[in-house]
């Protein structure tokens, strides 16, 4: 996704983080902990570190990544016919060791989905992995009858926002 707005990583580091959610913890404060952590746990050695995570809410609610095809069957029978938010926090740790942060929210609103159409989904197992079931750059998108807010976060990284932070920090994009 950062391609799209003429950044090519140097690397790609997965953070080794506990992504469980801490008793009482909202969606917000939960997705911010978890982008601070990513962008805290992976050495930098002197330049820019851009860590992300993405959540899927109902409420005070946060969805699973759906990682076996009954949690992609329940999340998606939430879903059905049901407004949420997608909410990504983005953190970028400066060469001076410095955090910033952004976070986007997004409105979604979900079709209600027949027994069929979340049959179909799930035996294409595009949501496997993927926070609250499903993947909008995909068929997905088929079952969104509203959206408010950015695209790109109901993707995963609102290149927008992400954008901000660089500019901010001097960062030149195309």
């Amino acid at each position: 996704m950062l391609a799209r707005i003429g950044i090519v990583p140097a690397a790609i580091i997965p953070a080794d983080i506990d992504e469980t959610p801490r008793k009482g913890e909202v969606p917000r404060g939960y997705v911010r902990r978890l982008a601070r952590e990513k962008a805290l746990a992976v050495p930098a050695e002197g330049r820019f570190l851009l860590a992300a995570d993405t959540v899927v809410a109902v409420g005070r609610r946060i969805l699973p990544k759906a990682e076996t095809e009954a949690d992609l069957r329940a999340c998606l029978g939430l879903l059905s016919g049901r407004r949420h938010r997608v909410l990504t926090a983005v953190a970028l740790r400066t060469p001076d060791g410095r955090v910033l942060e952004r976070l986007c929210e997004s409105v979604v609103t979900f079709a209600r989905l027949t027994p069929a159409q979340i049959d179909a989904y799930v035996q294409g197992g595009e949501g496997l992995g993927k926070a609250g079931g499903y993947a909008i750059q995909g068929r997905a998108e088929a079952f969104v009858r509203f959206m408010s807010g950015s695209h790109s976060n109901v993707v995963g990284l609102p290149l927008f926002e992400t954008a901000q932070l660089l500019r901010g920090q001097g960062w030149v994009l195309p």
